[in-house]
């Protein structure tokens, strides 16, 4: 029995050095962040997708088991809408075709202006997807969170697809005003939507936003440490990551999750050992 948690990067200023070793070759850095955490989100494939040799040179950082959620560029997601996209999405599943079973979903998170209207295009747009991958989709339109007609039919869509529904928690971000300079800039730019913690499939996959301040990011979460544990005793196998505004404590935030659901599934499989950072030198 496992469970796969992890962060929006592998690599950030904060953790050089403090979490991670540094200096590390970028050859070298995924391989750190795989002694901490058994996932991450591929969060920069929707700038730009990747060239092939930078992908087998992830999948060359990381074991089998290791999960990547891979998020669709966005010039198929916002910019084309899921329409007469098809040589960026050739382009791109031949440039992740390296990662093999550690591409454990691709990741279509839709604009917010993706709405109940457009949910003929979004299943068009499954029925044609390659059956080879799993898919999640992350929407932000209001009506999927308010409107029970609009939640029964994307689920319905999504169902016919075998697709999973990611929910985006930000309700720990927004009960109560900024603290931080990263706190207001995620007032401005994260979705302010309702939590939603049903899972469609038996690999559900949850994105959770914190605070800056540790103790209420865990606070917060005690309702997905609940929800996970009853996933894994059903039998589903979940993934968990773990955002804070800044992201400074995301890495060890990650594995205190992790330790949260052990206590309540002795069972589970542990984290591996992160790996050493060395004190730092002058000479």
């Amino acid at each position: 029995m496992r469970l796969h948690v992890g962060c929006a990067m592998w690599t950030h200023a904060p953790w050089q050095g403090r979490l991670l070793p540094h200096p590390l070759p970028p050859a070298e850095r995924l391989r750190a962040y795989a002694t901490w955490c058994n996932a991450v989100e591929g969060n920069t494939t929707f700038y730009a997708t990747p060239a092939r040799g930078t992908v087998e040179s992830w999948a060359a950082q990381t074991d089998p088991g290791f999960r990547f959620v891979v998020k669709l560029p966005k010039t198929i997601t916002h910019e084309r809408r899921l329409t007469g996209a098809e040589e960026p999405l050739r382009e791109f599943l031949d440039a992740i075709e390296p990662l093999g079973p550690r591409a454990h979903a691709l990741w279509i998170q839709l604009p917010g202006s993706f709405g109940p209207g457009d949910l003929g295009t979004l299943a068009g747009f499954l029925h044609r997807l390659p059956p080879a991958h799993r898919y999640a989709v992350e929407v932000r339109h209001q009506a999927f969170f308010e409107d029970a007609r609009a939640v029964r039919a994307l689920e319905g869509v999504l169902g016919r697809a075998g697709a999973e529904w990611v929910p985006f928690d930000t309700v720990t971000l927004f009960r109560s005003p900024p603290t931080s300079d990263a706190e207001r800039d995620a007032w401005v730019k994260k979705p302010r939507v309702p939590r939603r913690s049903a899972a469609l499939t038996d690999r559900p996959i949850v994105r959770y936003l914190g605070r800056d301040d540790v103790s209420r990011t865990v606070e917060g979460w005690g309702h997905w440490v609940g929800v996970v544990t009853d996933w894994l005793r059903e039998g589903r196998s979940p993934t968990v990551f773990v955002h804070t505004p800044d992201n400074a404590e995301a890495l060890t935030l990650a594995r205190s999750f992790h330790d949260a659901v052990r206590a309540r599934v002795p069972e589970l499989e542990p984290l591996p050992e992160p790996a050493p950072v060395e004190p730092l030198t002058l000479f």
